[in-house]
């Protein structure tokens, strides 16, 4: 039987959520034992020109309510970027996550061949749903769930490979 493109999609954004959230877990943890305002780290940034830690975890979860969205078919969930604390971006992580478990594997059925049109760089682009899903979404979302990592690391908070990936 081949792989469905709900198979592909939910497990994947709810399992690399549900280990962003753990590592920012242990973000607060590191804050708190080493006196660091926490609202130094949701502002840091690998580099002047790259969004900080907090727009990082606003998009990953952007992507990961966007693309199940869009091959199953119905309306964009709307999150208004206003987070800046860590409970806040721990709520929208958790509000996704329901989004996603909502989602019925019926409802991607076909969602592979489904052309969609979409704004990519300013241009509008059509993709059908499983190239958009293999190579812009996922792409993008593991994009700044990666870059929310390598903050946090850069930062000094003791992460590895096991945290971003998580256990089989």
């Amino acid at each position: 039987m081949a792989v469905s493109m709900y198979d592909i999609a939910i497990p994947t954004f709810q399992r690399q959520l549900a280990n962003l959230d753990a590592i920012l877990d242990k973000a607060e943890a590191y804050a708190t034992a080493k006196k660091i305002d926490i609202a130094v780290l949701l502002a840091a940034r690998l580099y002047p020109d790259m969004f900080n830690l907090t727009r990082q975890v606003q998009l990953a979860t952007d992507f990961a309510k966007a693309a199940p969205a869009r091959l199953a078919g119905v309306e964009v969930p709307s999150l208004p970027d206003t987070e800046t604390t860590l409970p806040e971006l721990k709520a929208r992580i958790a509000t996704v996550q329901a989004m996603l478990a909502a989602y019925k594997p019926q409802q991607f059925e076909g969602s592979d061949l489904k052309q969609l049109t979409l704004k990519l760089g300013g241009n509008d682009m059509t993709l059908s749903g499983r190239d958009y899903l293999l190579h812009a979404a996922l792409p993008n979302f593991y994009f700044h769930c990666t870059t929310a990592y390598d903050i946090l690391r850069h930062n000094g908070l003791e992460i590895g490979k096991r945290d971003f990936v998580g256990r089989p």
